[in-house]
């Protein structure tokens, strides 16, 4: 009976913390959404993005003009708001998205390094990871853009820049402490190779600590992106995204605040979404996390 009993009382001492609350369903549940959006903007959007009708420019949301239904009214070009919203999270989301995964290659890249050489080449990794971290990455991107002009190539690189700092302490902190285990030394002595200890023994046992700085560090990625494009800076006509959407709506906010309105709360709960998201697999990967 009391084994019966203890059986019971199991689940109810399984941490709290590991459970998906309502709003990191939500969160997550939005995130999914705008995945799907960007990847079915083709079908998704009424109208090409860049269809211009001035007879219904600045029309507010639920308007009909030439038998059109503007579900989130036009822009100052009569442009379709929702059309060019669909394909600007595709946009955003894949600059953010890659930006993000660079980041965290090269970031990872070398920590492994600095972890594994020690020595002068430790030293000179973390002099570059520190002054990478003294110097503002809106301050560093607006500097690169000055001198070398825009183009999409160098703008996904220079989104990259901002937190490949916080990958490189993460791996060689984490590299440093796997690589005195005893697991460790085992395959070392059987004589595995560095490449085969990196990625068949040390990356499997840190990816899931990767995996969690980049959902934390992904808002900040897309909050670089749409800076950048807000300033005029990332982006360029005709293309779009919800950073040159916004900093277009700005013009616009006292007589057709939904220019900039609807781009900038899809940013707000895209990012928000992502934070809490990124803090539930924090809390669920976080062997020493307390929290219930």
């Amino acid at each position: 009976m009391s084994a019966s009993l203890d059986l019971s009382a199991a689940p109810a001492s399984r941490p709290r913390g590991r459970r998906m609350s309502p709003v990191v369903k939500l969160s997550a549940g939005f995130l999914i959404l705008v995945v799907l959006v960007a990847i079915l903007a083709d079908w998704l959007a009424p109208i090409h993005y860049t269809t211009q009708n001035l007879l219904a420019r600045l029309k507010p949301p639920l308007t009909q003009s030439g038998g059109t239904t503007y579900w989130l009214g036009t822009d100052q070009l009569g442009r379709d708001i929702l059309s060019r919203m669909i394909y600007a999270v595709r946009t955003s989301i894949l600059i953010a998205v890659m930006g993000t995964l660079i980041g965290a290659v090269f970031g990872t890249l070398l920590g492994f390094i600095a972890a594994r050489m020690r020595g002068i080449i430790d030293q000179a990794i973390m002099m570059l990871v520190d002054a990478q971290a003294a110097i503002p990455a809106l301050f560093l991107a607006l500097t690169m853009l000055a001198f070398f002009g825009n183009n999409i190539v160098l703008f996904i690189i220079l989104v990259s820049i901002d937190g490949w700092d916080r990958y490189t302490r993460l791996a060689r902190g984490l590299v440093a402490s796997e690589q005195e285990s005893d697991y460790v030394n085992a395959v070392e002595a059987l004589g595995a190779s560095t490449p085969r200890v990196i990625l068949r023994h040390l990356l499997p046992n840190i990816v899931a600590a990767l995996v969690v700085q980049a959902t934390l560090n992904f808002p900040g990625t897309i909050l670089l992106e749409t800076s950048l494009s807000f300033l005029g800076l990332g982006v360029q006509p005709p293309g779009t995204s919800l950073g040159l959407m916004l900093g277009e709506g700005r013009r616009y906010l006292l007589n057709a605040w939904w220019i900039a309105v609807f781009p900038g709360l899809v940013i707000f709960l895209t990012t928000l979404s992502m934070s809490l998201f990124g803090d539930w697999l924090r809390d669920r990967f976080d062997p020493t996390s307390e929290r219930h």
